[in-house]
């Protein structure tokens, strides 16, 4: 708010909005420097074994060791992301309880009619901790060899051929609609808790595919349980060469991935949001992170709160689109 001090007012109220401002600005300061001085909570709003999951496991292990801390990982699933992310949403905004999950955070606004917190006003954006494609998986024993098998079969069978998702609005979600609306085809959504129910179905031929995030599926994988049908980056991912992208098998303009991010209460001090912000940029560039993050497929993207908000705001805006042209009525 701006205070306009008329001609021959007292300066003692400038003089006060100063002080005020001033200590105000220093005890933020003071507050960030011994920031923090005791166990710092990440509450994921998904399973364990979710990709938000896996990628906070990595970072709050180096964030225990730069700030002499622990760093819990603390599971809240349910509703879609909403009861953990109402638990941090209700917390005190002091940098202890901080959110992290995935571009679920992003998509929510598109499938909830009314969310229990307001998306724009009610957390604040602090940082992204990595991005990943989605993997397009079925079970090794699918009839489905191909992206090109499954489209001509959908075609041929409109409604009828099931495809999985961690939960109704999830990213994965709107990931595999996304993927439907490109490819012209209609199927039957089954909704699962979070990805690791996804995946065991998927795998035992119950669902026909699920839009897994790479990092979560890249065991069974490895091991043989299930079959890729590509990577929905535009070019191949470097953890798993041999698979190839969406793109590259004649659907050019297909790309769309997955990303996770921390958030904190709003009234968080920005000093609090800025410490947190470069210092788990500071851990992306630990030798043992870039290399967790390598095994899993998650490239590193650090952005500064600013751009990360920017980006945060844009992803919104790509959900509400392609909930829309699904036609998913909002919950």
């Amino acid at each position: 708010m701006l205070t306009i001090i008329k001609r021959g007012q007292s300066t003692h109220k400038l003089n006060s909005l100063i002080l005020a401002f001033c200590l105000t600005f220093g005890v933020s300061l003071a507050y960030a420097q011994s920031y923090p001085n005791r166990t710092v909570k990440m509450i994921v709003p998904l399973t364990t074994g979710s990709g938000a999951d896996i990628a906070g496991r990595v970072v709050a292990k180096s964030l225990t060791e730069t700030w002499k801390q622990p760093v819990i990982i603390e599971n809240r699933p349910g509703a879609g992301g909403l009861i953990g992310t109402g638990v941090v949403v209700n917390s005190d905004p002091d940098g202890y309880t901080l959110l992290v999950q995935s571009a679920s955070y992003a998509a929510n606004p598109a499938i909830y009619k009314k969310l229990p917190y307001d998306p724009l006003k009610s957390l604040v954006d602090v940082a992204i901790l990595g991005q990943t494609p989605y993997v397009m998986i079925t079970a090794a024993d699918s009839p489905y060899q191909t992206i090109r098998d499954l489209v001509i079969a959908a075609k041929s069978k409109p409604n009828e051929i099931t495809f999985a998702s961690a939960g109704v609005g999830s990213s994965t979600h709107l990931a595999a609609e996304y993927f439907n609306q490109m490819m012209g085809i209609k199927l039957i959504h089954v909704p699962y808790k979070g990805s690791p129910e996804a995946i065991q179905d998927t795998m035992s031929g119950r669902t026909a595919f699920y839009m897994a995030p790479l990092d979560t599926a890249i065991g069974q994988l490895k091991g043989g349980k299930l079959r890729a049908l590509g990577v929905t980056s535009k070019t191949r991912n470097a953890t798993v060469p041999d698979i190839p992208s969406v793109a590259e098998q004649g659907y050019t303009n297909f790309e769309i991935g997955l990303w996770f991010g921390v958030w904190a209460p709003a009234a968080t001090p920005p000093a609090i949001v800025k410490k947190i912000n470069q210092d788990i940029n500071q851990a992306m560039q630990d030798p043992d992170v870039k290399a967790a993050y390598e095994s899993k497929g998650i490239k590193a993207t650090p952005m500064s709160p600013a751009e990360f908000t920017k980006f945060v705001r844009e992803e919104m805006g790509k959900y509400q689109k392609i909930a829309k042209e699904a036609a998913i009525e909002p919950q």
